[in-house]
């Protein structure tokens, strides 16, 4: 497909968007993908061109949240592995899925991450909530003792992960190779259920195992030649614009109306797929 210059601007709009909502409150694939399905773009291409072009926002949340990641060098080290592979995994089945078969998935594969986008808001209060009594609690060993939190961070150190967190995040980063939205909620509440209450720290732990699982896909998409280069730059572009304004907008707007809206694009994008199927 040679992409016409009114598309390349609507797939840089829709990136400049989708790099905002990123920035405010997550979720941008959910914006980007159904447009360039409605662009006329194929579900498979679209996919790994949306996957190739948001992921410089994707290192740059990780370099954001690098200083998270201090306390956490066993957990990051080791959360490399599966992410990695799982991300390879994901991608490879991406490419060798007919156009048919993800055609029938992609209504499902939206509604899911849209419900995905939904369970966000009450886990991150959960895990909010979590560290506030947490740190109430450890506050007067942390006055008395000078350990604690790190003055740069906020990080304490972390016992390497559990073998089953690791088998988790294998199969989270499957997911995250062939689609990838919402996998960053998956994470969340795994570290949260394994006893993690830093929530910036897992934020940072969420954003390297993304990275890692991306950054092989992105290679993998990009070798195949399946990715619409002309329209990946387009976005890529858009994307950056958007979520540098973002940044600024996330003072300004409230997020919930921000998920509002992501969560109704992401709904009627679903039902309207899935229509489109009957």
């Amino acid at each position: 497909m040679s992409p016409t210059l009114l598309q390349l601007l609507l797939a840089a709009l829709a990136a400049g968007a989708g790099g905002a909502v990123n920035a405010i409150a997550g979720g941008g694939t959910l914006i980007t993908f159904p447009t360039l399905l409605a662009l006329g773009v194929p579900p498979i291409v679209a996919n790994a061109t949306s996957t190739v072009a948001l992921w410089p926002g994707t290192v740059g949340s990780m370099w954001g949240y690098r200083r998270e990641l201090e306390g956490a060098r066993a957990w990051a080290v080791r959360f490399a592995i599966p992410s990695l592979a799982g991300g390879m995994v994901g991608a490879l089945l991406l490419l060798r899925t007919s156009s048919e078969r993800f055609s029938t998935l992609v209504p499902f594969l939206v509604l899911g991450a849209t419900g995905l986008f939904i369970v966000q808001g009450p886990l991150t209060a959960f895990l909010r909530a979590r560290r506030a009594l947490a740190s109430t609690a450890e506050l007067p060993v942390t006055q008395s003792s000078g350990t604690g939190p790190s003055a740069a961070s906020g990080a304490t150190a972390l016992a390497p992960p559990a073998v089953p967190l690791l088998v988790y995040q294998f199969l989270v980063s499957i997911y995250g190779g062939y689609f990838g939205a919402g996998m960053g909620i998956l994470m969340l509440a795994a570290l949260g259920f394994m006893g993690l209450v830093n929530i910036h720290q897992m934020n940072g732990l969420k954003n390297w195992g993304g990275t890692c699982i991306n950054i092989v896909a992105v290679a993998i998409f990009a070798a195949s030649g399946v990715v619409n280069w002309p329209i990946a730059m387009a976005m890529a572009a858009g994307a950056a614009a958007g979520g540098y304004a973002g940044s600024g907008l996330a003072q300004r707007i409230a997020q919930r109306t921000v998920r509002r809206l992501i969560i109704a694009i992401g709904l009627s994008s679903g039902i309207w797929l899935l229509v489109d199927q009957l």
